[in-house]
């Protein structure tokens, strides 16, 4: 799987960002779990999930009639395996 480095560096250089990834890895959550997480504005939240949605870092699956936030494991490994060049 190819990933794009730069956009998926980018998406992580936020603190709360990197919590959200964190916290969707091993349990889906939703994006109100999510914002209780932080001190930001459930708007900013918002914005925050959807430059993960779009770096593939997290995947929206819906259960039901509710959405849920997963991070995707194969875009975090490709990640780490396009890193571990620069060593």
């Amino acid at each position: 799987m190819d990933v794009d480095l730069d956009q998926v560096l980018r998406a992580l250089s936020h603190p709360d960002r990197r919590r959200f990834v964190l916290a969707c890895r091993d349990n889906p959550r939703a994006a109100g779990e999510l914002a209780e997480l932080s001190s930001l504005s459930v708007a900013t939240v918002s914005e925050h999930l959807k430059v993960l949605r779009t770096s593939g870092l997290l995947v929206l699956d819906k259960q039901g009639r509710n959405w849920f936030y997963r991070t995707d494991p194969a875009v975090l490994s490709a990640t780490l395996k396009q890193l571990r060049t620069l060593l």
